[in-house]
């Protein structure tokens, strides 16, 4: 059998490559106004959109560096060196002190800015995490503890960013609110389904339409233990995010410089390259990773039986219900859920890999991306005994994949547009 991985690999860095920093971000940069450009970041690729932002301000534009400042928060590990904007590596998925202080040093640069100020907001997948800033009466500890829960209970992006936004002073708004004096620029990379200007980073200069009554819904819905604290922030009209009309938003403007289906679409090009027959099911899959396998498995064996030689790809942001003491993150699920299912098929390979280069795990740089599979996995699950099935029981995706010896491992890439997730049917 032909080796796929280099075409997988190449199909993942494709989609990679269309949203970096580096080729999307200069030329939607805006002018240079009348005082400062306060450039202020967030996210697994605010670092690398800091250093685009000084290489187009102080080298392409030559502006004078003491009229550039800022501070780019991001995930430990995808720090890069700057020349004016000062970059903070901080906790994700879960926050840590870091996180909190470049937080309250972003709201207080905001708050900073004149009205003859550029207000540069740079956004990607992470930002939620990187910025934390705990409503008043809920602790840091308790907070944590909340995005602990709700990383855990299987609820997908959108509903846990509605529970951060409402137990925060930076999201849902309140960034434009702090800054609301300057002209406010917010340019975001998507990593969210049908890139929703709130969710991105949990939406802190764009208006919010979930409400408390939504965040005390989801705590409901999913059973989460929060302390008492949590739920009087959440009862309190004082929390609730800004709404459309609101004045924050009357010098805002925000726009979307890369998208997942962007990144899919590049993808696409590099299988239909190859030439596969392309089953495309769209850049904003959402589920349990488990069961989105199960349908991915059953176009394949359809495929097989029809004789058909095609190449299955999708992206979106899976979600996985913990129920045991593994480690591993969804794209990692979504792998051994389909080695199980197709472990027969050595005509079958698989990627399945999140785009920032961290899938679940402890924060880590080190962390792995995802998983392939292969006629290769198959067999060492064989040698070894493997049973794909108790290793998906105890949602341990990792010391499985480590095991067969096809985690994949890329390090931070610096962007994040969500997963990719690419069958290959030959």
């Amino acid at each position: 059998m032909t080796d796929r991985r280099p075409l997988l690999r190449a199909i993942f860095d494709a989609a990679v490559a269309a949203a970096h920093p580096d080729v999307v971000l200069g030329r939607h940069l805006p002018p240079v106004p009348k005082g400062r450009v306060i450039a202020l970041a967030a996210g697994k690729g605010a670092a690398a959109m800091a250093v685009a932002a000084e290489r187009h301000y102080l080298d392409a534009l030559e502006l004078e560096p003491s009229r550039l400042t800022g501070i780019a928060t991001t995930r430990h590990g995808h720090g890069l060196p700057t020349r004016r904007i000062r970059v903070v590596e901080a906790g994700h998925p879960v926050p840590d002190e870091a996180g909190l202080k470049g937080a309250d040093d972003t709201l207080r640069l905001a708050a900073e800015a004149t009205a003859d100020d550029l207000l540069l907001v740079l956004i990607t997948g992470g930002g939620s995490a990187n910025w934390t800033a705990p409503v008043d009466g809920v602790s840091f500890a308790q907070k944590q503890q909340v995005n602990r829960a709700l990383l855990r209970s299987g609820a997908p992006i959108g509903e846990i960013n509605t529970v951060r936004k409402h137990l925060s002073r930076i999201k849902g708004g309140r960034l434009a609110r702090a800054g609301q004096r300057a002209e406010i620029v917010t340019l975001a990379i998507s990593d969210v389904p049908r890139d929703d200007a709130s969710a991105i980073a949990s939406g802190p200069t764009v208006p919010d339409p979930t409400t408390l009554a939504d965040a005390r819904g989801i705590v409901a819905r999913y059973n989460l233990a929060v302390d008492d604290a949590v739920r009087r922030a959440l009862d309190n009209p004082g929390n609730e995010s800004c709404k459309e009309g609101d004045a924050a938003f009357s010098r805002a403007r925000f726009e979307l410089i890369a998208k997942p289906r962007a990144s899919l679409h590049a993808a696409v090009k590099i299988a239909k390259d190859a030439g596969y027959e392309i089953v495309d099911l769209g850049a904003d899959l959402e589920g349990e990773a488990r069961d989105v396998a199960a349908e991915h498995a059953r176009i394949v064996l359809k495929a097989r039986s029809e004789g058909k030689r095609i190449a299955v790809l999708s992206g979106g942001e899976l979600t996985v219900t913990v129920r045991g003491q593994g480690h591993g993150g969804p794209n990692q699920e979504y792998a051994l859920a389909l080695a199980g299912l197709l472990k027969d098929m050595p005509e079958v390979s698989a990627l399945a890999a999140d785009t920032d280069g961290a899938d679940g795990g402890a924060g880590s740089a080190s962390d792995p991306a995802g998983a392939i599979i292969d006629q290769t996995t198959f067999a060492k699950m064989k040698s070894l005994g493997l049973d794909p099935r108790a290793y998906l029981d105890n949602n341990d995706a990792t010391a499985f994949f480590a095991a067969t010896g096809d985690l994949l491992l890329t390090g931070p890439t610096l962007t994040n547009v969500n997963d990719v997730r690419v069958i290959l049917v030959d």
